[in-house]
């Protein structure tokens, strides 16, 4: 079980969404000190309003695509002798448009925040993780690595690479009897900002605080994978029992998958990048 009391969080994309509820309630189980780091000074601000009052928190303004800062960042921290135990990657952002209307830096910028960006994090902090023989990593995928979705195609692959990376990181950790945790989120809409104007036609579409406590729970147990909602966890079982087409025929027809976004809006940009913040903006 990890002990969330007295010890030290880092969350991305943490000054919104669920990542502002989740940097909330570590607080108040017990946390000794709450690191947020988000892209948006707007967000740092209202965050630090609403977070100040329940313990002690650093907030950082980070671009966690710039991986030179973030790398450095990291290195800040193990100078001044912080030292991480609880590591949630967050942060992310979605691009909704067919492939062939993705520009380079679309998908440049889509990778490098929802996925690379917690690989780089992670292995910055891990070596300290490990050397102290404990800690936990959570990292925050998505329902869509789990099904293919027309006009999320770069969205999708990415929550794909980090959903292999996240367990493979898992079973390494383990193997090794690092006493490092790793859990893997995989969440349905969450009923934030980052997917304004979603609609599901069977599956409810998630609740902020409902999923904020469900991921805090999830770390407690020391849980591999977390699906919300717990239908999620049917679909690997679809995938391989149905033919394609039968799958397809399912997922659209009968669960409208392919036409969730099409009045998608999402967090308006703030001039940091396209529908910015984590998964906790979601």
């Amino acid at each position: 079980m990890t002990e969330i009391t007295g010890r030290t969080a880092l969350i991305t994309g943490g000054a919104s969404g669920i990542g502002l509820l989740m940097g909330r309630m570590l607080l108040e189980r017990g946390a000794a000190r709450l690191i947020v780091w988000d892209a948006s000074e707007a967000n740092i601000e209202a965050a630090r309003a609403a977070l100040n009052p329940f313990g002690a928190v650093t907030f950082v303004r980070m671009d966690v695509s710039d991986t030179d800062a973030v790398l450095a960042a990291a290195e800040r921290l193990e100078t001044e002798g912080t030292k991480i135990d609880l590591l949630i990657n967050n942060a992310g952002i979605v691009v909704r448009k067919p492939f062939l209307e993705h520009g380079h830096a679309d998908i440049d910028r889509t990778l490098a925040i929802n996925t690379a960006a917690l690989m780089h994090l992670t292995r910055a902090l891990l070596p300290g993780m490990v050397a102290r023989g404990g800690g936990h990593v959570v990292n925050i995928a998505s329902a869509a690595a789990l099904v293919t979705n027309p006009n999320m195609s770069v969205y999708a692959a990415s929550k794909w690479a980090v959903t292999g990376w996240s367990d493979s990181l898992r079973q390494e950790m383990e193997r090794g009897g690092t006493g490092v945790r790793v859990t893997t989120v995989l969440p349905y809409y969450i009923d934030t900002g980052m997917f304004e104007g979603v609609r599901s036609r069977i599956i409810p579409i998630l609740q902020p605080e409902d999923v904020a406590r469900r991921i805090l729970r999830a770390i407690e147990r020391n849980a591999v994978f977390l699906h919300m909602p717990s239908i999620v966890r049917l679909l690997p079982l679809l995938r391989g029992l149905l033919p394609t087409r039968a799958l397809d025929f399912v997922l659209n027809r009968i669960f409208g998958v392919s036409s969730s976004m099409d009045d998608f809006k999402g967090r308006q940009s703030t001039g940091e990048g396209p529908v910015e913040g984590g998964r906790g903006s979601r």
